[in-house]
């Protein structure tokens, strides 16, 4: 017999979805008929698979060793992968605000939020690493619980990353995410001088095969609304430093818009100007869109902010 006693992380998912991450090598049609046949319980009781599960909720397994093993994950494999992360150098990937249940980074450049394939390292892993390493995420609750980052950053885009901690801390997150109640806001350098605010909307067509979107006026079958304002905050020769409200989230959104209408962000090798990313690379050594999450505003009042990189300053302090 098996005994697992659920933890805070683990509560609010219901109980058939628990027994799929717990037994991922096994079928739905087997964790049903195991539940009716009282192999599994909850609580000593006979479960249905629909129940929400709550924190001390104590789960058992009426199976030998080997079945367990059978249709668990490779345990060896899970604690080689709790291991590697553990390892992880934590340092790369600064918290910025922390409490229960939710973590906000600040991610560098040249870092995926999260994997494109199996062996990157993204800041997903670090942000895993850095629980493990304070003991907030012990190895019983990784099999069945992962944190998770909430939103993306493209990998060359660096600031502000929000990770759901808890169970309840991601779902809440995802889904003031999803819903627009948190406020994000970026500082770009753009190419040219923009004096006075705007707001831009209009639809992005996505080319999967370049991975590259352009805007477009009118909707059709293939295109997302979007939406986003911008506020000149200084200029220079040549540039203005912008503060964007991100009002919709597209992939490249910002990047595409902000190209569209003749003002590229500097630095972008994929929607900019490469005669003036070239200038700014021998000048500056600018090698990366200098594209920054600057600001969260939270419907509780709560605002998180974090200063970008020291190239904006090099930069616009001239």
């Amino acid at each position: 017999m098996k005994e697992f006693i659920l933890t805070a992380n683990e509560s609010g998912q219901r109980f058939d979805k628990y027994l799929k991450k717990l037994l991922p090598n096994a079928g739905s049609s087997f964790l049903y008929k195991m539940l009716r046949k009282k192999n599994i319980t909850l609580n000593g009781k006979k479960a249905s698979g629909n129940e929400k599960l709550k924190e001390q909720d104590r789960v058992c397994l009426y199976f030998s060793d080997e079945t367990f093993l059978k249709f668990s994950q490779d345990s060896e494999a899970l604690q080689k992968e709790y291991e590697a992360l553990q390892k992880l150098d934590d340092k790369k990937l600064p918290v910025v605000y922390e409490d229960e249940d939710i973590l906000i980074l600040n991610k560098p450049y040249n870092m995926l939020s999260q994997k494109a394939k199996p062996e990157d390292v993204s800041a997903n892993e670090y942000m895993l690493g850095y629980l493990i390493q304070r003991g907030a995420l012990s190895f019983e609750e990784f099999r069945t619980f992962r944190p998770s980052v909430c939103n993306r950053l493209d990998r060359n885009t660096t600031g502000l990353l929000i990770a759901g901690k808890s169970m309840s801390g991601l779902q809440e997150m995802s889904e003031m995410l999803r819903t627009r109640e948190v406020r994000k806001y970026y500082r770009c350098i753009v190419s040219g001088t923009i004096e006075k605010p705007a707001s831009l909307k209009g639809y992005l067509i996505k080319d999967e095969r370049t991975n590259k979107v352009r805007g477009v006026a009118q909707s059709n079958d293939d295109s997302v609304y979007i939406e986003t304002a911008y506020t000149p905050v200084k200029q220079g020769d040549g540039w203005t430093l912008l503060e964007i409200h991100l009002i919709t989230g597209r992939t490249h959104q910002i990047r595409a818009h902000l190209s569209s209408i003749g003002h590229p962000i500097i630095g972008d090798m994929k929607y900019g100007d490469p005669s003036i990313n070239k200038k700014y690379e021998k000048q500056y050594h600018v090698k990366y869109q200098l594209l920054h999450a600057y600001r969260l505003e939270f419907p509780d009042g709560k605002i998180v902010s974090v200063d970008p990189p020291h190239i904006f300053t090099k930069i616009t302090e001239v």
